[in-house]
């Protein structure tokens, strides 16, 4: 008959540690073989536990991960908390449940993990004692994890540890995901703020010079207006398809032509294969923008901007060009760099930045420029990127 063994090991799962412990033989190929079995069996129990704190610690959201959280430490119940309730109790004897914030404080004060000998006056409740470990954000506690047991062993006191470790590093990528969405929000409002108000005021004004002349082109005109400016201020969507951005442009030109007339002369050529490319929301109009104002500012000759839109293999390629007065290198560098300078182009280095963090580095701006010489700037975008949608 052969001997049995415990043994242990820590998987690092997302981060943290987690105790796993299991029962298995002697023998080195019998021992591996289990090994790898509760291996497998951690790493999916703690990711199906992920999606759901990185929800944060909401009801709904805390029951779901309780459940495999449980899992994980193989006790009888297990508690989330939050700063001030219970938001998910997972487990038998729930009658315990009402006992778990009063265990919480000393955690919160603290912020170290604390074991209560917390007894139970119901016959057979397989609960006699809570470890209570402490979920820290960003040096904060923002809850407890509470394991609910008949003893406060060694080793649940340290797997308790490691679980809360773990959970808490995934509410810490939900904060990250939230900080990183009003970032994005924050951006796209000051790109809208960047929209220059004499564009909207000179719009409107020739707008009001058709009306008399020429009615029906002042009504286009208007309805390019509206689209133009519900699609701009629209709530909704951090990206879009590249064929919504192109027809943006094309009704910004249409109002920029009105004001300017046969001084600003447009190509536009674009491939069909690109337009269902999804891109990031207002990605292209501000560039063009500030090729209308560069190609035109101080020009008695007709100004000249060039859009090109390409398919290139696996990635869409969209080059905006003027002929206008060019930037200052050396400025430009500032303004990429997160140094504001609006006389270097509308919103370039927050367009700049956005690419990089949606698609990586390799697919910030590309801008070629000189004084007096024209700018071109070249967007590249992956065709399919994952985790990307335009809804």
């Amino acid at each position: 008959m052969q001997d049995f063994l415990t043994a242990a090991a820590i998987l690092v799962v997302g981060g943290a540690a987690v105790l796993v412990l299991w029962r298995g033989t002697r023998n080195k190929q019998s021992l591996s073989t289990e090994a790898q079995r509760v291996t497998y069996e951690t790493l999916h129990t703690a990711w199906s536990a992920a999606p759901p704190l990185r929800a944060g610690l909401v009801p709904d959201a805390a029951k779901k991960s309780a459940r495999h959280l449980r899992t994980l430490l193989d006790t009888p119940a297990l508690a989330l908390t939050d700063e001030t309730e219970v938001v998910a109790w997972e487990g038998v004897s729930e009658h315990h449940a009402a006992e778990a914030m009063a265990q919480a404080g000393d955690v919160f004060l603290t912020g170290r993990t604390q074991a209560y000998d917390i007894g139970c006056t119901e016959p057979n409740c397989p609960i006699n004692c809570a470890v209570v470990a402490p979920l820290t954000v960003e040096g904060r506690v923002v809850g407890t994890l509470a394991a609910y047991s008949r003893e406060a062993s060694a080793g649940l006191v340290r797997a308790t540890n490691q679980v809360a470790r773990w959970a808490a590093g995934q509410l810490e990528l939900a904060e990250l995901d939230r900080s990183r969405t009003r970032l994005v929000e924050a951006e796209v409002r000051a790109l809208r703020a960047q929209i220059s108000p004499h564009f909207i005021y000179n719009s409107l004004s020739a707008i009001a010079s058709y009306v008399r002349t020429n009615p029906e082109r002042a009504r286009t005109l208007l309805l390019d207006f509206a689209d133009f400016t519900r699609y701009s201020f629209r709530r909704h969507g951090d990206f879009t398809t590249l064929a919504e951005e192109l027809r943006s442009i094309d009704q910004y030109l249409a109002l920029e032509r009105a004001r300017f007339g046969e001084r600003l002369k447009v190509t536009l050529q674009v491939a069909p294969e690109v337009l269902p490319v999804t891109v990031p929301f207002l990605c292209l109009q501000p560039l063009v923008e500030n090729a209308v104002r560069h190609g035109m500012e101080g020009k008695v000759e007709p100004g000249h901007i060039q859009i090109y839109a390409n398919d290139s293999g696996a990635e869409a390629e969209i080059t905006i060009e003027d002929d206008g007065i060019g930037m200052d290198p050396e400025k430009l560098r500032r303004t990429l760099a997160g140094q504001v300078d609006e006389s270097a182009g509308i919103g370039l280095g927050n367009i700049d930045e956005r690419l990089r963090r949606v698609y990586g580095d390799e697919y910030g701006l590309v801008v070629e420029t000189a004084c007096g010489l024209g700018t071109k700037i070249t967007v590249r975008v992956p065709k399919y990127h994952a985790g990307i949608s335009d809804v």
